[in-house]
């Protein structure tokens, strides 16, 4: 019995058979493309909100003098955004040092709201068939 040596030749395929055509590879997985710079915009102005809200919270906190020019305007530019919150609990403190819950809890909606309008753009604008991206 003889053991046959493997041929170091490469086998060709016959010379009838058509070349396989070339494949042409579709991407499983798409990047969510959305409208970035719309997402950009809320979260910006959603966060100079919360800022002014937050100077507002401290300033009442700390017993900042409503005299002073900065001050004076980062309660009134903070004053309509809060005030659809006051009322909600009672403010405790100090006639001069006051913990405002009403900026705490605008801060929470905005901040929540702007979360929303967020998802709701990438949701939005995504193209067909892909899932929003993750943040």
């Amino acid at each position: 019995m003889a053991i046959q040596e493997p041929t170091s030749a490469p086998t060709s395929a016959p010379a009838s058979a058509p070349a396989p055509a070339p494949v042409e590879r579709a991407s499983v997985i798409e990047n969510g493309r959305y409208n970035f710079r719309a997402a950009a915009v809320v979260g910006f102005i959603v966060g100079v909100v919360d800022i002014f809200i937050a100077a507002r919270f401290l300033g009442k906190l700390f017993g900042a003098s409503s005299q002073s020019a900065f001050i004076n305007f980062i309660y009134q530019v903070s004053a309509p955004v809060v005030a659809p919150f006051t009322g909600i609990f009672g403010n405790s403190g100090s006639s001069t040092n006051t913990f405002e819950t009403a900026s705490l809890v605008a801060i929470v909606v905005y901040a929540v709201i702007g979360w929303g309008l967020v998802v709701l753009i990438r949701i939005v604008t995504a193209p067909h068939g892909t899932k929003p991206a993750s943040a």
